[in-house]
């Protein structure tokens, strides 16, 4: 079957291909480097999933999450149609056996991360499979990712020296055109077929409330919106802190960040998915590839660090095309805030340099040793030892790694690995005094490849599983082996490792590239000015800023947003009588509430007892201000103005 609209059918039982999509796959079937940019809830997958049954041999899929990877191969496994991903939750044996169905079966799609790419098992294999078509989804990653964690992203165009006849498809849901160019340099994609969808979104009503209680503004969308719901916040605690809050107001809420294990995040998001929890709070790990379409509200709690994770995070509201909203809450704090975390994370170059002497010091290494080293590495300790800000500390050891001199890894869960010391042929010569040992060695080559080129993360529980002896004895037999140094043997442990990539420099020969440090902290800087300035917008539609933001021009207001409706709504008052009833009605509630004693109205509570949108209620507030029929107290209390009360004193 090659026929994209009959695979549709049979696979999907759609009739029709959505806008873009039909274009896209003839694009990629006629083997040229695509680009494709479709607003989330586009259809993105089809654009590589339909060319992947059509053509011969292997699609290979790079995706930035497990969980992504897993959902994926689950539902096109539904449909009968044979995928397989390779992922670090992964035994070796589990994934020689993948590759091998790849290389000999007939597997369609193989789904991996950009850090497989770099492992030497799977360079060995891609080099035997027919491969048809590279896909790159979420390749936005590229520029927002790979100066940042994930450096492999920027490696991915190895590949095309491995697949030199397969075409690249990229594909993305925020972009803009110095991302997309930044996806073009580093994919190496040859004179590209670009596609952009429109961004626009009309279901969404994107609303932007300044307001200084966050929290009291959050539970009155919760409260106002029916359904089920995202808060984005910006650091882990402030997700467990935020979710502990709407649990107290009786909403069943639940929190979720990237320093939780796999399956506490895993049974988390199946729980939010089910129903069983309305609202999730989570920092930016969450919600790639979630497919839920009846979420109602996404409440950003905090601004994001850029239009392109907003615009993705927010669009996760409304993918079943009913009405929903996308809420950021901002006051002036945040672009403080924004500015003083990117000054913060990028110190200056002689104190990232003063970081990594310190830190060679510390490990009693000097100049010319240290490579491949492995330490615990508690930088808080190390910090208050050194009188370090420990911010500092880590932003700095975050340069020195997209360097490549060293990883610090998380604390969570660090799997025991190895690597032999010597090569496959010493091994070999080397006469083991202990029939024990020897047999061991056998059992470990069997489970595990990669050994003798790079660590490898092992299970004692399932060596002993397959060898038939206890954990314990299979932890005295590494250990036995990495005292004779036949393998390097890093236990599982809880703490923090720092790994060491190169042998230490002199100080002075540390360098930190400019696309690490001055072109990355340029990009930032003018990601956050944006976000900003959206933030801050109050004149023009918030659809119409988004879709200019990502190149899309001639977008016309969408007439649903915080803006449209209060300059709707403002239109509506000025040209009728109720601009005047209005205007009564706020009058009148200020003066019963204000009524003898000296008492005051706080502007908070005025706004909440009017009917109609905040923005117009104090727009009506403002002129009535100015006209002295309203007046601001010291303590910013309002009360009648002099005009109206000797009004209201003639009437009585």
């Amino acid at each position: 079957m090659t026929d994209p609209q009959e695979i549709l059918e049979t696979y999907w039982g759609y009739r029709s291909f959505r806008p873009l999509q039909r274009e896209i796959i003839a694009s990629v079937m006629a083997g040229r480097d695509t680009l494709a940019l479709l607003p989330t809830g586009g259809g993105k997958s089809l654009c590589y999933q339909v060319p992947a049954l059509a053509l011969p041999g292997v699609t290979i899929v790079i995706t930035p999450l497990i969980a992504l990877m897993k959902d994926q191969v689950d539902a096109l496994r539904r449909r009968r149609i044979n995928a397989v991903a390779i992922h670090s939750a992964m035994s070796a044996r589990e994934i020689d056996i993948a590759l091998d169905n790849c290389v000999y079966g007939d597997v369609k799609l193989l789904y991996i991360a950009p850090e497989r790419i770099e492992t030497r098992v799977f360079h060995t294999r891609v080099r035997k499979m027919n491969v048809s078509l590279v896909a790159v989804d979420e390749a936005h990653c590229i520029s927002e990712w790979g100066y940042d964690f994930r450096p492999s992203y920027l490696r991915i165009a190895r590949l095309r020296e491995w697949v030199p006849e397969a075409p690249f498809v990229a594909l993305t849901a925020t972009a803009t055109s110095l991302v997309l160019e930044d996806i073009r340099q580093h994919l190496r994609l040859d004179e590209p077929q670009v596609f952009r969808g429109s961004f626009a979104r009309p279901n969404i009503r994107f609303v932007v409330r300044q307001v200084e209680n966050k929290l009291e503004q959050l539970l009155r969308v919760i409260r106002g919106v029916e359904g089920a719901g995202i808060v984005y916040a910006r650091t882990r605690r402030d997700t467990e802190e935020i979710a502990a809050q709407l649990a107290n107001e009786g909403i069943a809420a639940d929190f979720y960040h990237a320093g939780l294990g796999y399956r506490v995040r895993a049974a988390k998001q199946e729980a939010w998915l089910r129903g069983e929890v309305r609202v999730i709070v989570a920092t930016n790990a969450f919600g790639m590839g979630i497919d839920k379409p009846d979420v109602r509200f996404v409440v950003h709690d905090q601004m994001p660090a850029s239009l392109e994770a907003y615009y993705q995070e927010a669009g996760r509201a409304g993918r079943d095309g009913r009405p929903s909203y996308a809420v950021l809450l901002y006051n002036g704090m945040d672009a403080t805030a924004a500015r003083r975390r990117i000054e913060n994370a990028y110190p200056p170059l002689e104190t990232v340099r003063k970081v990594y002497e310190t830190i060679f010091n510390h490990l009693q290494i000097s100049v010319g040793g240290g490579r491949d080293a492995v330490f615990d590495f508690d930088l808080e300790a190390f910090a208050v030892r050194f009188r370090i800000f420990s911010l500092t500390v880590f932003n700095a050891i975050k340069l020195l790694e997209l360097n490549g001199y060293m990883t610090l890894t998380d604390a969570l869960d660090n799997p025991t690995r190895i690597m032999f010391q010597m090569s496959r042929e010493e091994l070999y010569k080397l006469q083991v005094d202990r029939t024990e040992l020897d047999n061991f060695l056998r059992i470990v080559l069997r489970l595990y490849t990669g050994l003798f080129t790079e660590f490898v993360a092992v299970d004692e529980a399932y060596i002993a599983r397959m060898s038939g002896y206890t954990e314990q004895r299979v932890k005295e037999l590494l250990y036995q082996l990495s005292v004779m140094r036949v393998i390097r043997y890093i236990p599982r442990r809880n703490s923090p490792l720092l790994i060491l990539h190169e042998e230490r420099l002199p100080t002075e020969d540390v360098v930190i590239a400019p696309a690490t440090y001055h072109r990355r902290r340029e990009m930032e800087e003018l990601r956050a000015a944006a976000m900003a300035e959206y933030a801050d917008n109050d004149t023009q539609c918030r659809s119409v800023v988004l879709r200019e933001y990502f190149d899309e021009r001639g977008a016309e207001p969408c007439g649903v947003c915080d803006v449209c409706r209060a300059r709707g709504e403002e239109r509506m008052y000025r040209s009728s009588d109720a601009f005047a009833g209005m205007a009564q009605e706020l009058l009148r509630v200020l003066r019963e509430e204000t009524s003898g004693g000296g008492r005051s109205m706080a502007v908070r509570e005025l706004v909440r007892r009017m009917p109609g949108r905040p923005m117009v209620v104090l727009t009506m507030l403002r002129r009535l201000l100015a006209d002295g029929r309203v007046r601001q107290l010291n303590d910013g209390g309002m009360v009648l103005g002099e005009r109206e009360v000797g009004r209201a004193g003639g009437r009585e």
